[in-house]
């Protein structure tokens, strides 16, 4: 099959959608899918080679910024917007862009966007449409968030070809807009859901969330692990040293705060003297200036010397970071769809202690391969970390749990198959033995 996915890009960090979905187009390629990749805004951003690099951006940033500002951009010769459309330019703007999440504005071109034909970018939704046209239709379309379902009404109807859509962590962008924009952003994305053939989740927990939110009939809605490739990530051949790890963008929203300090409780204790605390993950320039209020903070402490910040890593430094844990927390106060840092922690060997919420409750207990604590709860994460640093076989057990899930349920193999067998369910001809077996 041939399969489009339109994915947004950051521009200036690692995103886990972008980098699941550019593995997930490099299997589905090997498994001899014609998958291409199709970034949104701004450049991707990863950390293995892109499984289609010579791909356009649409809806580029600044022309989509313009559009929904003035009416003037909603008509520019197309030369003009290629021009604002250039990778180093979207580059440049995409520190800036990254630190927007909330205000009238990025609400008001949410809105806009999941519009579609009926919104101010609907001359980018064009382009697009036309040069799927030119490089030979595709079989299926995929939105790799439910951000994009403005643009499947126009696709469908001028392609004749089923969309489909993956949910990762809308939610929580959404109620993070400023009202009115957060009551229409929901409202219209409920009613344009209806355009979608199917969404995918990636953990029950988020599909019914989700589910309830969006007003999704259960037939409308399936659930399919995210997977990653455990060849990419070796467990430690020995223990080492004691270390928590945490694995995940450096803000406050993945509960780094919370590690911070919890590690001080952790030190405070005394019962781990030469415990360190390991701390890697994407960080823009936005991010910096929390990270450092987080390192002032260890110092005063007295811990600042046991603490080891890693901003950006690539795929091969964050497989030697993982080795280097004893365990993983990334203890996030919002609700967490999956929580790609988990399967990774796994592939390496590395049992999680997480919050009791979420998907994280659901995959530790699918798994046995970690411990749950009271969420929001310091000392009670704390107290997760002592009890598998004191018990070395018990926290090598969970490991290894770890690891067979992600060989297994949580991998990128099964992941991919998942995703070919639905979309080859809205194929004209699986459609049409249905209705003949009806």
């Amino acid at each position: 099959m041939k399969i489009f996915l339109l994915t947004p890009g950051t521009g200036s960090y690692h995103c886990g959608v972008c980098l699941r979905d550019n593995a997930l187009a490099k299997e589905l390629i090997r498994l001899g899918h014609e998958a291409v990749m199709l970034p949104m805004y701004l450049p991707l951003t990863l950390d293995e080679p892109a499984a289609s690099p010579d791909t356009p951006i649409f809806f580029g940033g600044i022309n989509v910024y313009l559009q929904q500002k003035s009416a003037l951009f909603r008509h520019t010769p197309r030369w003009l917007d290629d021009i604002l459309n250039q990778r180093w330019l979207l580059k440049l703007v995409a520190g800036s862009a990254a630190s927007q999440t909330g205000g009238p504005d990025i609400g008001a071109l949410t809105h806009s966007m999941l519009l579609g034909e009926d919104g101010r970018q609907a001359k980018e939704l064009d382009e697009l449409i036309a040069w799927m046209k030119a490089h030979g239709k595709p079989d299926a379309v995929w939105l790799s968030t439910a951000l994009l379902t403005g643009l499947a009404r126009r696709i469908r109807s001028e392609l004749g070809i089923p969309v489909l859509g993956s949910l990762q962590g809308e939610d929580s962008f959404l109620d993070s807009l400023a009202e009115p924009w957060r009551t229409r952003c929901w409202e219209t994305l409920a009613e344009r859901a209806r355009d979608v053939n199917a969404f995918v989740a990636p953990s029950r927990y988020y599909a019914d969330l989700m589910g309830a939110r969006m007003k999704l009939a259960p037939p409308q809605l399936r659930v399919i692990p995210n997977g990653i490739a455990p060849g990419d990530f070796t467990p430690a051949p020995a223990p080492p040293p004691l270390a928590v790890g945490y694995l995940a963008r450096m803000v406050a929203g993945k509960g780094l705060g919370t590690v911070i300090e919890a590690f001080i409780l952790l030190k405070k204790r005394g019962r781990f003297p030469t415990v360190k605390l390991l701390i890697a993950g994407a960080m823009t320039a936005g991010d910096a200036a929390y990270a450092e209020s987080l390192k002032r903070k260890l110092n005063a402490a007295g811990c600042g010397t046991d603490a080891e910040f890693h901003p950006n890593v690539t795929r091969e430094e964050k497989a030697a970071f993982l080795r280097r844990c004893t365990l993983l927390s990334v203890p996030a106060n919002y609700g967490e769809a999956f929580g790609l840092y988990i399967a990774e922690a796994w592939a390496a060997g590395v049992p999680v202690v997480q919050p009791r919420c979420a998907a994280f409750t659901e995959l530790v207990g699918a798994t046995g391969a970690g411990m749950l604590c009271e969420p929001g709860n310091t000392e009670a994460l704390a107290d997760g970390w002592e009890k598998l640093l004191a018990d070395p076989a018990k926290a090598r057990e969970m490991g290894a749990r770890g690891r067979a899930a992600v060989e297994g349920e949580f991998s990128l193999a099964r992941m991919a198959e998942r995703f070919v067998a639905l979309t080859t369910e809205f194929q004209p001809s699986a459609l049409a033995r249905r209705q003949g077996c009806a």
